[in-house]
This record gives structure tokens, C-alpha cells and sequence, in this order.
């Protein structure tokens, strides 16, 4: 079985970032993640049945970067580890995705206005509190995509 799709982040052993919306995908070119305010995409080779990778990406808006790996276990979970840059070492136990393929032949798998819609969410809270402007900035950004206009 392949690594290659999009798996559901369903424990994160240590800390609270399992939401419903916690996700990995995994590509032949890399990929990208988002364990609640943590987001980044991936910069590695995946093979058959374990990855190891580079990632930039933010964690809480601020920039952050790091590695870690992942491999596939017999019962079918992926397990792994996001490790941020002289900071933590994140666990994570994820599950393979209802809507991922294991074919995945597309370097994107994602469209850019599922892209956008995570990343919104990401963005929408800090600390408990709802930030308005960087919502409406990206709400913005999805419709210009959306009308197929250039985004600056």
C-alpha cells in the first residue's frame, strides 16, 4: 500500500491538535499539512511506505520550518512526527482520508479553493479571539481566483 493521499490526523499523542480539520497529504513531489495553527508544505520524496521531509510553513501566523517523517503501519494508520525547529516534536497518528486515492498521479491533489477554505480557517482564530481582516483578505483572494483574475 502506498503513502501517497490525503490522511485524516486523528491523535496527536502529547497535545491537543487533532480537530476535525487536521489533515496531511502526501504526494510523489511532497505535499502539505495543518495540525490546528500549524501549517506547512512539505518538501520531500515519498516511496512505498515511508517518507522523510523538510517543511516551511507557520505556526500561529509567525514563520516556521522543520523536518519529520512518517511511515505506513500494518494496521494501515500512518505514523510520524512534525518537528519544528528548535522547538517541539509534534506525534501524530493519522488515518487514510474517505475521499483520498491511493493513486495519486496529480503533483496537486488539492485545488487552490480547498487550499484557500483551510487556510482561512487557520486564520480565523488566534487566541480565542476572531480576526476579521485577514478573513475578508482571503475571502478576496478566493473570489479573484475564482474569477480567474491575477491576485497581488
Amino acid at each position: 500500500m502506498s503513502i501517497r493521499g490525503r490522511w485524516q490526523v486523528v491523535e496527536t499523542p502529547g497535545y491537543d491538535m487533532a480537530l476535525a480539520s487536521a489533515y496531511i497529504l502526501l504526494d510523489e513531489a511532497g505535499g502539505e499539512f495543518a495540525f490546528d495553527c500549524l501549517a506547512g508544505s512539505i518538501h520531500g520524496a515519498c516511496y512505498d511506505d515511508t517518507v522523510e521531509f523538510g517543511w516551511q510553513g507557520n505556526d500561529e501566523m509567525e514563520p516556521a520550518e522543520g523536518d519529520g517523517w512518517a511511515e505506513l503501519k500494518d494496521d494501515g494508520s500512518l505514523e510520524g512526527e512534525i518537528c519544528l525547529l528548535n522547538g517541539d516534536n509534534i506525534p501524530f497518528i493519522a488515518r487514510r482520508s474517505k475521499t483520498s486515492s491511493t493513486a495519486c498521479s496529480s503533483s496537486n491533489i488539492l485545488t487552490r479553493k480547498h487550499t484557500l477554505m483551510d487556510l482561512r480557517w487557520l486564520v480565523s482564530w488566534r487566541g480565542g479571539r476572531r480576526l476579521r481582516r485577514p478573513v475578508a483578505k482571503l475571502r478576496r483572494r478566493r473570489e479573484a481566483l475564482q474569477l480567474g483574475s491575477v491576485w497581488r
